[in-house]
């Protein structure tokens, strides 16, 4: 009977264990990921960019609403030269 406590006690732990993790990982990382892929694409899609300094640029994109429709109600971002396109 101490065998099958222990491995109970064991399934316990481990399934805390990856519940934290998932937490961990839905709370601080996921998001991280999603602005860094929401930037992306933004800075793909971007037009009306400025000369920046080399580097470094500002330009405008186009983004979908709720209904994922795309408007285009100019939003700005900051764009490294090698990530917008500049059209």
């Amino acid at each position: 009977m101490k065998d099958a406590t222990g491995e109970l006690s064991m399934t316990a732990v481990a399934v805390v264990a990856i519940a934290a993790i998932g937490v961990v990982f839905s709370t601080m990382v996921w998001p991280q990921i999603r602005t860094n892929i929401l930037r992306s694409s933004y800075c793909a899609n971007a037009f009306d960019c400025d000369e920046g300094d080399g580097s470094v640029r500002t330009c405008h994109y186009c983004k979908n609403n709720d209904d994922n429709v795309e408007t285009c109600d100019q939003g700005t971002i900051t764009c490294s030269s090698n990530d917008s396109k500049g059209r």
